[in-house]
């Protein structure tokens, strides 16, 4: 049933292609007939326009232009329209916490080279229940095209033809593309960074879908009602908008083109920090309930019960994950800014500060203070404010109704980044007291 959808997809496909041209060429023709032009000429033009847009007749025309371009991931032409240095197709997958290409589920490959040829990479790529003639000819499954071929030798041929737009060329540079040079032993390595086109096609289509979608405009609307809704209302905030390609985006690459050669660019901006001109007093806990850290981290943990309120399995411990390393990563930022060493000292006004806290955020005492900086440099403490966090942020769990105890408390004491982020403050703390 799958291959019949698909044969029935690339006949509707060339049909409405056959469609087009015809409607252009009627109109043209009435102006020509007005003009006194014979109307066998004209009707010989009909007969060979519909002779190329037989099913073999445009396959085998398809399949001898599929070379003219390729299908990539990653494309140069997005650094200058001119470029002719070489694009890349890569499908690595790899779960390293970092946004990349490789971190996509589903990967949409973009197709570059001559525009006048994107047809075919329409015809390749577009989805049929799941299916597609890409893929077909991926695993080696001919059945699609079969159905349109003659004999096995025109088949044969096809499949050659079009297999072209997978096959990458030898790698080369160009003038007009980045290039980077870097040294290695004694010479240089040529780097070409590529624009990240499938990756960048998966973010704009994230950002629309949360600004333009029919789910984020409910949410928006009981948003404005007051009204609840299981859905979150997300927001990209000063976003700038990037073109590709002025008024022929498809020049560029046919992705570009489907979004019409815009691209929407995040904030780069690095953060406005608040300075806090004194230091502070009757502090009782960075993990105070009413203190910064907290108040800072309710957007997060919002989020975080929301998510795991939701049944899922492999996702829902991703998304978990990813919302309690944001949490450390923004603990440890709030932390740094206690660690002044105009404050030097500061801790010892704070009596109702847990030691561990104190050593901690205060490590310019041990200048001063060559006890402190001795009970500091044995580390103890360290495990301390890991069981500090993974209580409070156990404490938080149970308010939103969460069933969480001392196995999840050892999770989150034992995260491998609360533990790296441990370090490298305190590497960076050791660089700066030299």
């Amino acid at each position: 049933m799958e291959q019949e959808n698909l044969i029935t997809f690339i006949t509707g496909f060339i049909a409405d292609r056959r469609q087009t041209k015809a409607e252009a060429f009627e109109k043209e023709a009435q102006k020509r007939l007005a003009q006194g032009e014979p109307l066998s000429a004209i009707a010989e033009e009909r007969q060979a326009l519909e002779e190329r847009y037989r099913s073999r007749a445009w396959l085998a025309d398809a399949a001898r232009r599929a070379g003219q371009i390729s299908l990539v991931t990653h494309a140069a032409k997005f650094t200058h329209g001119d470029a002719k240095s070489s694009s890349l197709y890569s499908e690595t997958t790899a779960a390293d916490g970092y946004l990349t290409t490789s971190s996509l589920t589903t990967l949409s490959a973009d197709a570059v080279g001559n525009a006048a040829a994107l047809d075919v990479a329409k015809l390749l790529q577009t989805e049929v229940d799941g299916d597609s003639l890409l893929a077909c000819l991926r695993r080696g499954d001919r059945q699609p095209l079969k159905a349109f071929a003659e004999n096995d030798a025109e088949l044969a041929l096809w499949v050659e033809g079009f297999e072209k737009a997978l096959t990458a060329g030898e790698p080369a540079s160009h003038k007009l593309a980045k290039q980077v040079y870097f040294p290695v032993d004694g010479g240089y390595h040529l780097l070409n960074p590529l624009f990240a086109t499938s990756l960048a096609h998966a973010v704009q289509a994230n950002i629309l879908d949360a600004r333009f979608g029919e789910a984020a405009k409910e949410a928006r609307t009981a948003r404005r009602e007051k009204r609840q809704h299981p859905e979150p209302v997300v927001f990209y905030p000063n976003l700038a908008e990037m073109h590709f390609g002025g008024t022929k985006p498809q020049n560029i690459s046919a992705l570009n083109s489907a979004r019409g050669g815009r691209m929407s660019l995040l904030p780069a901006a690095p953060p406005v920090w608040t300075p806090q001109h004194a230091a502070p007093r009757n502090l009782r806990s960075v993990f105070a309930a009413r203190g910064d850290f907290s108040r800072q981290a309710r957007p997060v943990l919002m989020r975080l019960t929301h998510r795991l309120n939701k049944p899922g399995g492999k996702d829902t411990r991703q998304a978990r994950d990813g919302y309690i390393d944001e949490l450390i990563d923004m603990l440890f930022v709030h932390a740094a800014a206690f660690q002044q060493e105009a404050w030097q000292g500061w801790s010892a006004d704070n009596p109702e500060l847990p030691r561990h806290q104190q050593l901690w955020l205060d490590p310019w005492r041990g200048e001063s203070d060559a006890a402190f900086r001795a009970e500091r440099e044995s580390g103890d403490w360290q495990a301390q404010v890991a069981e500090d966090f993974a209580r409070w942020l156990n404490q938080s769990l149970k308010k939103a109704q969460l069933d969480v105890g001392s196995v999840e408390r050892r999770e989150w004491r034992t995260r491998p980044l609360f533990r790296g982020r441990m370090r490298e403050m305190d590497a960076i703390l050791q660089e700066v007291m030299r």
